[in-house]
């Protein structure tokens, strides 16, 4: 079944311009010039009930405005979007109940309070019952591994213990799709994969449909089979994120370890060297000569061990922004 469905959505910002001085402050008031910021320009997609997609993107790229408009917190300036079977911005309560929008930057928990005293007043505001919360606060508890922080004020916690007591607050209601803008944004290593189990686990458990944004490369390959790639608010990739290295990635990395010194001269001729120090070495080949060089390297140098990688992910995507600027 299809949950998100968004076709042609555009949505433009009117920024105010204003020249320097009070003269021209006062003449604002007055006759005030706007410019027109694209935020996002006519992107489409389909997300299925279950899926988990990463929604990735460079700083400005229309991400954060993307999950804003589906999640009904902004209206589009055109285009067709369904989310469930509702439009967002009309946020009726049925909408609302089936949908959360969390932000690794924001905070909904009350500063001097316990976390618990928040998540008891989501189970006001989204009617849950009883047995459902206690449920799913043992639930969330115990999978995030906060159970003994639930009455602890807010403010005597560690970031991560927040950012896991955000989530809790944020899914009191069970829903069913879940909008994740950086969700892992200032945890350490230990907490990040903490999210990342948790995310998984509560995608399987729930068959949840999600979609993440994140500047982690990491969160993405751990987590989403899928991505969408935008830049300056277009759409330059739809797909399965093990297609981005056959598509996009036209070299390969072939890691040399020498049985004794070499020249650093003797490699130039294979392909760009990456690394070099005298018994080790990187070399970046075009992928359709790798099979020979490889058989060249063997038959020419004195080589222990050789092996044959891909190009980081971070670095692929580097390169399709800097091709779609």
């Amino acid at each position: 079944m299809t949950v998100i469905k968004v076709q042609n959505l555009t949505k433009i910002y009117k920024v105010p311009q204003k020249n320097p001085g009070i003269g021209q402050t006062l003449k604002s008031f007055f006759h005030r010039k706007y410019k027109e910021t694209k935020a996002v320009d006519n992107i489409s997609f389909k997300i299925e009930e279950g899926e988990l997609v990463g929604f990735i993107g460079p700083n400005g790229a229309g991400k954060t405005t993307t999950l804003k408009v589906l999640s009904g917190l902004l209206y589009p300036t055109s285009g067709e979007i369904s989310v469930l079977g509702f439009i967002p911005w009309q946020r009726k309560s049925n909408f609302q109940k089936q949908i959360v929008f969390v932000a690794g930057q924001k905070n909904q928990l009350w500063w001097d309070l316990p976390a618990y005293e928040t998540f008891l007043l989501n189970k006001e505001i989204y009617e849950v019952s009883d047995k459902d919360f206690r449920q799913r606060i043992d639930y969330l508890s115990q999978i995030l591994d906060i159970g003994d922080l639930l009455k602890t004020q807010v403010k005597k916690l560690s970031l991560g213990q927040r950012m896991k007591a955000e989530l809790v607050a944020a899914l009191i209601h069970q829903p069913k799709v879940l909008f994740l803008d950086e969700p892992t944004i200032g945890l350490d290593i230990i907490a990040q994969k903490n999210m990342h189990d948790f995310i998984k686990d509560y995608n399987q458990k729930f068959n949840a449909t999600i979609i993440l944004t994140s500047h982690y490369m990491d969160d993405v390959e751990k987590l989403c089979e899928r991505v969408i790639i935008i830049n300056s608010g277009k759409i330059i990739y739809d797909g399965k994120l093990s297609k981005i290295v056959t598509k996009f990635a036209k070299n390969k990395i072939i890691s040399l370890d020498f049985t004794k010194e070499i020249d650093k001269e003797n490699l130039k001729e294979y392909g760009t060297i990456i690394n070099f120090d005298l018994s080790n070495a990187k070399i970046e080949v075009e992928r359709n000569r790798v099979a020979d060089v490889t058989g060249q390297l063997l038959k020419r140098l004195p080589i222990n061990d050789l092996s044959i990688e891909e190009p980081p992910i971070e670095e692929i995507i580097r390169l399709i922004f800097a091709k779609n600027k």
